[in-house]
């Protein structure tokens, strides 16, 4: 018997972002996303450029690298100037 508690080996459920935050959605080929909200045990999170928002598990979501923040904002103000989000 090694004498440590099970409960010391179970990760902390992630903090909950503010809305808009950009996330990484592991689970789903590394999809970018801004949080939306929480939907049950689920994060709702949205693609970048507009469209139907998705669920996303807490333990698959990651904040971006630098390269993957850069290319949501570039898509993001490209979908802008050419008149498919507001």
């Amino acid at each position: 018997m090694s004498g440590v508690n099970a409960a010391e080996h179970q990760q902390e459920p992630p903090q909950v972002p503010s809305p808009g935050t950009l996330l990484v959605d592991t689970g789903h080929r590394n999809r970018v996303g801004e949080f939306r909200g929480v939907s049950g045990p689920y994060w709702s999170l949205r693609p970048v450029c507009g469209g139907t928002e998705w669920e996303a598990e807490p333990a698959h979501v990651r904040p971006p690298e630098p390269i993957e923040r850069l290319r949501a904002e570039t898509a993001r103000c490209n979908a802008r100037s050419a008149g498919r989000i507001l």
